[in-house]
């Protein structure tokens, strides 16, 4: 059986990553060092340049966004749920206006 999945903290990627730029080591000799794969330290160096501050959820959670896009997931959730209630009282009224036989 292969071994279970490691997961590292949000600190533990920044502070990896924020070795990358000061130590003036490579990428693979940091990654020996703190026992994590070169590519996994790479991709954490990647996302930190692209998302900043949003970088590094965490486990199961959406990127954290502008408060735009906050805005607007939370609005689509709740246009969601209404149209789901919206279509369950169009089939209520449906059932119980039919005339009986």
């Amino acid at each position: 059986m292969g071994s279970a999945r490691r997961h590292y903290n949000e600190e533990f990627k920044r502070n990896a990553v924020d070795l990358c730029h000061t130590s003036g080591k490579s990428i693979s000799e940091i990654a020996k060092d703190l026992g994590i794969s070169c590519s996994m330290l790479a991709r954490w160096k990647r996302e930190q340049e692209e998302y900043k501050d949003r970088a590094f959820p965490g486990l199961g959670k959406a990127r954290r966004g502008t408060d735009l896009e906050e805005e607007n997931r939370r609005l689509k959730k709740e246009l969601a749920l209404v149209q789901e209630e919206r279509d369950i009282l169009k089939k209520a009224v449906a059932i119980f206006s039919k005339v009986p036989k």
